[in-house]
């Protein structure tokens, strides 16, 4: 059985792509023989299948083979270990164009307006964590003559990390901080786009990295995710994803006690006010949502205006989101809007704008169908395609106010004064992020302090940057990514007395 496909990408570059579990440096088969089908979502057929790790043997092989190299990677030199991370960054950043075409195959990024800054992003983050892997020292001081106390943040042991289907290597790189403080790691890829890490895996072998560092399995979470989330060798969970699943990982995760960080759902607001830059809140607005397909756990799914100005935003926001976001296929190098991960996302989506409409929204861009330009292509029209969508009139209680679309639906209400808008703002399950527009800098810095978020962009929107930490709170989840919190998330601190005095 071979453990390699040539495959064929869009551009017409062919490509061997492993099939394998990656355990140990090496790609191997699964203990049960199943498989998963990977499909394209631009246009519906399938791509390749994958091996499938069968919940026990294969989830046991591969945290054996974390447990197994934990204590020589956390012996390894802080600057042999940075070597590496730089390493790698590099050959990532020689097959950006490979890893680029691939992302997009598998997930329906655009390569050009999404899927080659995803793989950019991933070199960034590497470079970002090598430079944190000496800086990680803990805290000292003299609480009294002849005592000294200080503190150690040291590697938790074996991490395993659950990566989603919408961002499948720039959230899988971010998780790589556990490897940076010193632990290893087993990812399991979303059952939806098990190609890419797989090409990345074949890069960090050849960077160097010890056998057992990282480690990938593909499979269904509710098999080989949960299988890993209650693994007793399994010192932490990293989970990315829905928040009905981060509530499943969390009680599973339980039956050793072991640390989670949950990125789940979010349906951040974003509020304009009258006193707004008004073009530039429309054009951040559209952003905020339409970027990626609006598959974006912190997108500003859900809008109001104050109502001197609605009208005024509308027209601006149709007309920005008709320009610059075209519907097309991944390796259109002008699409800016591909498809929908699936068949039953893009139904899901569907069912939202039709479900607005009968509650009483006015659908004045978009809607629930096709898009003109696939629906007569041939070789697309059986991809899972949705336009930019926007809803007007939408009250805060609606479903597509309240609920997770992840799709490239954008409602938009109407507000009166600041106490309306921040009620509006908290009314929501979610703190993921929230976005506010005013010219009045008090008034957004009350915002910022008062909204229930862990993050707040201030005259722009989804903004992140890998120095600040990127997560949630409600039932957006806890744990911080990136920055110097989302290091610290990955170690164990440890409190040191000393004494040198006679009792």
């Amino acid at each position: 059985m071979s453990l390699y496909q040539e495959i064929v990408l869009p551009s017409g570059q062919k490509y061997s792509q492993p099939l394998g579990l990656f355990i140990n440096n090496e790609f191997v088969p699964s203990s049960n023989g199943s498989t998963l089908t990977a499909e394209n979502p631009g246009t519906g057929e399938v791509i390749t299948s994958v091996q499938a790790a069968d919940p026990v043997k294969d989830v046991d092989r591969a945290v054996e083979s974390a447990r197994n190299a934990f204590k020589p990677w956390k012996s390894v030199s802080l600057i042999e270990r940075r070597e590496l991370f730089l390493k790698l960054a590099q050959l990532v950043g020689e097959n950006t164009d490979l890893l680029s075409q691939v992302e997009s195959l598998d997930s329906g990024k655009p390569v050009q307006a999404n899927a080659r800054g995803d793989v950019e992003a991933v070199v960034d983050t590497l470079k970002y964590l090598a430079g944190w892997i000496d800086k990680t020292g803990g805290e000292a001081f003299s609480p009294a003559k002849g005592k000294l106390c200080y503190t150690l943040h040291q590697p938790l042991g074996v991490v395993g990390c659950i990566i989603p289907f919408n961002f499948p290597l720039s959230m899988m790189s971010w998780k790589w901080t556990a490897i940076a403080a010193g632990n290893t790691a087993v990812f399991k890829s979303a059952h939806q786009t098990p190609l890419s890490i797989l090409v990345f895996a074949q890069l960090v072998a050849k960077a160097g990295f010890p056998p057992g560092v990282f480690n990938v399995i593909s499979g269904e979470g509710a098999s080989v995710g949960n299988a890993l989330v209650s693994h007793l060798g399994v010192d932490k969970i990293a989970f990315t994803g829905s928040t009905k699943v981060g509530q499943l990982v969390q009680i599973n995760a339980s039956v050793n006690l072991k640390p989670v960080t949950l990125e789940c759902g979010g349906k951040s607001p974003i509020i304009v006010f009258e006193d707004a830059d008004i073009d530039e809140a429309a054009k951040w607005a559209a952003f905020g949502i339409f970027y990626n397909m609006g598959q974006i756990c912190s997108g500003t799914s859900r809008c109001f205006v104050q109502r001197s100005k609605y009208n005024e935003f509308l027209t601006k926001l149709v007309a920005f989101t008709k320009e610059n976001f075209p519907v097309g296929a991944p390796e259109d190098p002008n699409a800016v809007v591909g498809p929908q991960i699936t068949r039953d996302q893009q139904a899901k989506v569907f069912s939202y704008i039709e479900g607005a409409v009968a509650q009483g929204c006015r659908v004045i861009l978009g809607g629930a169908e096709l898009p003109a330009t696939i629906a007569s292509d041939d070789k697309h029209k059986g991809g899972f395609y949705v336009s930019p969508t926007i809803l007007a009139d939408a009250e805060p209680h609606y479903k597509v106010a309240q609920e997770e679309i992840f799709g490239p639906v954008l409602s938009v209400g109407q507000f009166d004064d600041y106490e309306d808008a921040m009620r509006i703002a908290n009314d929501s399950q979610y703190g993921l992020g929230a976005s506010v527009f005013t010219q009045n800098i008090a008034k957004a810095h009350e915002f910022a302090d008062e909204v229930e978020s862990g993050m707040v962009w201030i005259n722009s929107s989804n903004e992140l940057d890998y120095h600040m930490p990127f997560g949630g709170v409600k039932m957006s989840g806890h744990g911080r990514e990136l920055g110097r919190y989302g290091l610290l998330n990955f170690t164990n601190v440890k409190a040191v007395y000393v004494n040198y005095c006679k009792l």
